[in-house]
Order: structure tokens, then C-alpha cells, then sequence
């Protein structure tokens, strides 16, 4: 009887437990029902107008800059350096001279071919004075001819030769750093400094193919570099390749850039953009007033509905280029429509929504 009893008692306090706890969530149920039930006040947005713009139609690449000549200077016959007539840095016309090396071997070279010349010439005058008189053959006449003939040519072959010990600039250009040292013996090759004409100077940037009936000689270009940050180089296509590499599919353009204070420098990354020479008309929208997504982009439109309050409601849009803060709507999207210009993510399509403040529109068009 007593276990009965205590079974019993274990029974309603367990029926009251659980009655207390569905009690309390049908309670909770029925306050989030009443909350549901009442209008959501309309979500404070910023919003702007999509605007139509002139841009000059563009192709962006990237590539690097390149001097039209640039060369690391060497010797082509070995020898001690004499005395180095430049210092690091420094800018050079062509012809300047660079270094000389000892000359001394080809100094006394020289004199001896000269002299072996001398004698040769004077021999050849004696004999040329007696052919007339037939005192001598003709055959010796023209031995004569010949040695003096090769004793010349001996005599240019040195002075040749000795040149080739003052080494020179071989184009007006900017020297770079000194590799070598005075008194030194370097060996036939060895780099002595680099020299590079630095204005005008080249960019090399390669193009998907797709892109050749957008880009042609003389077309503009301007190109920017992370070293020199917020200012644009300009210039022109000089030259597009006659081939498309066949493994990448994409064809290889040079353009001439103004540089007159070399700031540019070969080897230096560059973001390119060749301009076509016509504008068009294109709709843009602010940058943050797009959602990149993987399915597609989109952005929020605001609309009024039937009870003629303010709704957004999803578009699919198609992006193209972008320029500054705006981005170019290919389709999708009508000059003038209203769009949410930031906050994308915390609205739905349909929801009600105000807005609070209207961005203004920039003054005049991207270039």
C-alpha cells in the first residue's frame, strides 16, 4: 500500500512538472505569435540612383615595364682596369667613356706594326719607282703591294684592338651601380655597370585574344605602379605582336609611356589600361550597392507596391568594368532606378524599408 501510494505521488508531481513546462511554452508560443502578428516597422536604408555616365571604353591588363635599351655593359678583351671615368647613378650621353683598361702591351704593339708598316710603305714606293724602268718584274711589284697591303691591315687590327680598351656608353641612358673596381683584372664578359634609357621607356602586357578587336596601335594607355601610388604614366600602343601564343591563348602588346622624371624603373609591376578612342554611355551604381554572389550578382531595387509603400526587392544584374567607387551595369538595371546602396545583408526581398538618407550623385564621370 505504502509503495503504491508513493508511486502515485511520483506520478503527479511528474504530471505537474511537465504541465508547468508546456504550460510555459505554449505561454512563449502564443507571445511570439502576437509579436508576429504586428506590422515590423520599414528598415532604415541608405539608398542612391543608378546614374548614367560617360566612360571611355577600357581593357585592363597587367605587365611590366621594360627601358627600350637596357644592357649590362662588359668588356670584350680582358685586361686591368686603368682608371673608371663614372660614378654610380650617373646619366651618360653615347660615347661617353665608361672605363680603360692597361694599354701598355698594345701600345708597343702598335708602334711595331706601325713602323713594319712604315718600311713596307717605303719599299713599295722604291719598287713602284722602277717598274716603269723595268728594273724590276712585275711579280715583285706585286709582292711589294701585298706586304704594304697587310702591313696596313696589321696596323688597323691594333688600333681595333687597342679601342676595344676604352670601354664607352653605348646609348644616352642612366647608369646603375658600379660592379667593378680600379685596378682590377677582369676577365673577357665580366658585368662592369647596367645602363638603361629610362624616357621614353616600354610596358609589355599581354591581352586574351578575345580582347584584339579592342586594342590597336596608337590607341591611349596609361598605366599606374604601386611604387608611385595615386599618379597615372601616360602614352600609346606601339607595337601589338603578330602571333597568339598558342598554350596561353593570349597576345603579347608593348606601349611607349612618357617618363621624364624616372620614376619608372624596369622590372616594376604595372597595372595597364588601353583606352579605346570613343566613349559610351554605360548605367553605374556605387561598388557597395552590389552583392557578389556565386550564383550571380545582384543588387536590392526599392519599389513602391500596391499599397504604394517602399519594398526592395532582389535584381539580377550583370557587373562590368569597374572604375573608382562605381561599377558598370551591363544589364539588369535602369538609369534612375533606386537602389540600397549599403547594408545589403540584413534585408530580404519584399521587406518595407525607408529611407533615411539619399547619396548624392558624383559630378561628373569617371575617366
Amino acid at each position: 500500500m505504502r509503495t503504491a501510494s508513493r508511486f502515485l505521488i511520483a506520478i503527479v508531481f511528474l504530471g505537474v512538472v511537465l504541465g508547468g513546462i508546456f504550460g510555459y511554452k505554449f505561454y512563449q508560443f502564443g507571445k511570439m505569435g502576437e509579436q508576429m502578428s504586428q506590422p515590423q516597422p520599414p528598415a532604415q536604408i541608405s539608398a542612391t540612383k543608378a546614374q548614367t555616365e560617360s566612360w571611355t571604353p577600357s581593357v585592363k591588363a597587367v605587365g611590366s615595364i621594360t627601358a627600350i635599351n637596357g644592357i649590362e655593359v662588359a668588356n670584350e678583351v680582358p685586361g686591368v682596369i686603368k682608371s673608371i671615368n663614372f660614378e654610380s647613378g650617373d646619366s651618360v650621353k653615347q660615347g661617353d667613356i665608361l672605363i680603360r683598361l692597361d694599354t701598355a702591351i698594345e701600345d708597343a704593339a702598335l708602334r711595331t706594326r706601325r713602323a713594319e708598316s712604315q718600311l713596307a710603305e717605303q719599299e713599295f714606293k722604291r719598287i713602284s719607282d722602277l717598274l716603269p724602268k723595268r728594273a724590276v718584274s712585275q711579280s715583285q711589284y706585286d709582292e711589294s703591294k701585298a706586304n704594304f697591303d697587310a702591313a696596313r691591315a696589321r696596323v688597323n687590327e691594333s688600333e681595333a684592338q687597342l679601342s676595344k680598351k676604352v670601354i664607352r656608353a653605348p646609348f644616352d641612358g642612366t647608369l646603375g651601380i658600379r660592379m667593378v673596381d680600379q685596378g682590377e683584372y677582369i676577365a673577357t664578359g665580366t658585368p662592369i655597370v647596367e645602363i638603361n634609357m629610362l624616357d621614353p621607356i616600354y610596358v609589355d602586357y599581354t591581352l586574351s585574344e578575345k580582347n584584339l578587336p579592342d586594342v590597336a596601335r596608337d590607341y591611349a594607355v596609361v598605366a599606374t605602379v604601386a611604387a608611385v601610388p595615386g599618379q597615372e604614366f601616360e602614352g600609346k600602343v606601339s607595337a601589338i605582336n603578330t602571333s597568339v601564343n598558342p598554350e596561353t591563348r593570349t597576345v603579347r602588346v608593348r606601349a611607349t609611356l612618357d617618363n621624364p622624371e624616372g620614376l619608372l624603373r624596369p622590372g616594376m609591376f604595372a597595372t595597364i589600361l588601353t583606352r579605346q578612342p570613343e566613349d559610351n554611355e554605360v548605367v553605374t551604381v556605387p561598388r557597395t550597392a552590389i552583392s557578389y554572389n556565386t550564383y550571380g550578382d545582384f543588387v536590392f531595387a526599392v519599389e513602391e507596391n500596391d499599397e504604394g509603400a517602399l519594398i526592395v526587392n532582389r535584381r539580377s544584374i550583370t557587373a562590368g568594368q569597374t572604375r573608382d567607387t562605381r561599377v558598370a551595369i551591363l544589364s539588369g538595371l535602369e538609369a534612375d532606378e533606386t537602389v540600397v546602396s549599403k547594408g545589403l545583408l540584413r534585408l530580404r526581398a519584399g521587406q518595407k524599408v525607408e529611407i533615411q538618407d539619399e547619396e548624392e550623385q558624383p559630378q561628373e564621370a569617371s575617366e
